[in-house]
């Protein structure tokens, strides 16, 4: 074990174990484009997100193979507090054939299908394009509503562009008139802008706290690159090993890609701390780098992969619990355990950069 924690710390090792991490995250990044595949592979529909034995399981997939796919309302209400009056529906079908002027993949062209017996289309709309229905009058007739259906398919889009260009169209009602875009398509439309690109943000957010950390602690404005560059390189291998477990039938989802980068930064950065501390200690008693570090990863090293391996065991007793339908508990396990040991291997190349960095007088001594 010792021998090979130290491998890395030779004088001519370290020169080709760079070149073998260096060779691989190419590759994955490069011309297999493995981690852009790995978000590719995410599957967002409202089932990847609960266990196959829920109820919610059962009903989603139920009502998605009676509609045909799985569908969201987009329920479009006009209302007035003191009743609509006749321009208000002549309003209500002028809004409504400016909303079905524009085509979108994911709308269902004829919504009467879906809407059942009796429903009808609105006035104005295009021939061969009638996806509002309705409008129903409420008893008191103070509002009215017309519903139209969008099959996501699992993509944010396909409900994100319909209902904000729905939402364009009625953005300006006559005095007194309320118009708004509501049901399960507009919720969802909500919830996507709201976490559209919360990864990107999330990752950013985590990189730039480690990176003041990192400033703070080793009072460097450039040495904190040495960690930083280990972790996001164990962030590439992680994204490219979900992708291949994705691949073996694995679900993985918007929320499982969030966890897996938080901890792999968090995992790697701490890892990567512990690993140079006590670099940076041996070169105070041992000028020769090499052999500092030799011994920063004979003593570090074991902690590491035990924290690591903690880590792992941690995440594998979910399997424990019940079983999805290729859901979340897949989704654990394929995304989940398999990145903590990437995070562990970003001690694997923490020491390849240190050591071939020229040791410095900060550092404690100068290499040799």
């Amino acid at each position: 074990m010792r021998s090979f924690l130290t491998f890395a710390a030779g004088r001519r090792a370290k020169w080709v174990v760079f070149a073998v991490w260096f060779v691989a995250i190419f590759v994955a990044a490069g011309p297999a484009n493995l981690p852009g595949k790995f978000e590719d592979a995410e599957n967002n529909e409202a089932t990847s997100y609960l266990p196959g034995s829920a109820e919610s399981t059962a009903a989603l997939k139920a009502t998605k193979s009676l509609q045909g796919g799985e569908l969201a309302p987009g329920v479009v209400i006009f209302q007035r507090e003191s009743g609509l009056t006749a321009a208000d529906r002549r309003t209500i079908e002028e809004d409504i054939g400016g909303m079905a002027g524009k085509r979108f993949p994911g709308v269902v062209a004829d919504g009467t299908r879906l809407a059942g017996a009796g429903a009808k289309p609105v006035p104005g709309q295009p021939p061969g394009y009638e996806p509002f229905v309705g409008p129903v009058v409420s008893p008191d007739g103070r509002a009215a509503i017309v519903t139209a259906y969008i099959d996501a398919e699992g993509e944010g889009e396909r409900i994100l562009d319909p209902v904000k260009y729905w939402r364009e169209q009625i953005d300006s009602p006559p005095p007194g008139l309320q118009a708004k875009v509501t049901g399960g398509a507009g919720f969802s439309a909500d919830a996507i802008e709201v976490f559209e690109g919360i990864n990107g943000t999330l990752l950013l957010a985590a990189v730039s706290l480690v990176v003041f950390l990192l400033i703070v602690i080793y009072r460097s404005p450039m040495f904190f690159f040495i960690p930083l560059a280990a972790v996001l390189f164990a962030e590439t291998l992680s994204r490219s090993i979900g992708y291949g477990v994705s691949e073996l039938g694995a679900t993985i989802n918007g929320q499982s890609s969030s966890i897996m980068s938080v901890l792999v930064l968090g995992a790697g950065t701490d890892y990567a701390l512990l690993l140079v501390s006590r670099y940076r200690e041996e070169l105070h008693r041992e000028p020769d780098k090499h052999v500092a570090m030799r011994t920063a990863l004979a003593s570090a090293g074991p902690a590491i992969f035990a924290s690591a391996a903690t880590v792992i065991a941690a995440l594998l007793c979910l399997l424990v619990g019940p079983r999805p339908d290729r859901g979340d508990r897949d989704r654990l396990r394929g995304a989940l355990d398999a990145h903590p040991a990437a995070g562990a291997a970003d001690d694997l190349r923490s020491p390849r950069l240190l050591a071939l960095r020229p040791a410095h007088a900060g550092d404690g001594a100068v290499g040799r």
